[in-house]
């Protein structure tokens, strides 16, 4: 699937992360969060079988510098952080799925506005794909 993904995670940050800078949730740039995640396209980091999105998420957020939710539910997330009221790069996107949830790192906006996001357990291995944001229930950045 074809999509605008951002080539650099830094591209459509404001220009004091992208640089470098440290993010309103912290003193780490968000995008470090975006370029771990991706670290691990194609692969299952955590060994797990079936159910690892959050664990994924934590060990992501883990190896960033920030403290996660420490559980195993993808819903643990919507209480996780800081609200932010849409799609932003770095953000953690909570989302519904039949049967539970699913949780990923916002890595780009899609033409169509939806977010990109890179996540664990997709298909049994993080993937990179836009997801529709009629899905996701809560974004939110992390403050430590």
């Amino acid at each position: 699937m074809q999509t605008l993904a951002v080539a650099d995670a830094n591209a459509s940050l404001p220009s004091s992360t992208a640089s470098g800078g440290t993010s309103p949730s912290g003193g780490f740039s968000l995008s470090n969060v975006v370029a771990e995640a991706r670290r691990y396209i194609g692969g299952n980091p955590t060994s797990l079988g079936r159910l690892w999105c959050a664990r994924f998420m934590n060990m992501v957020l883990q190896r960033s510098g920030y403290r996660g939710t420490g559980s195993d539910a993808a819903r643990s997330f919507a209480s996780y952080g800081q609200r932010v009221s849409g799609p932003q790069i770095g953000a953690i996107a909570v989302m519904a799925r039949r049967g539970g949830g699913h949780v990923g790192i916002v890595s780009g906006i899609d033409a169509s506005g939806n977010p990109i996001v890179v996540s664990g357990n997709s298909r049994n291995r993080v993937r990179e794909a836009p997801i529709s944001r009629g899905r996701i229930y809560a974004y939110v950045v992390p403050t430590s």
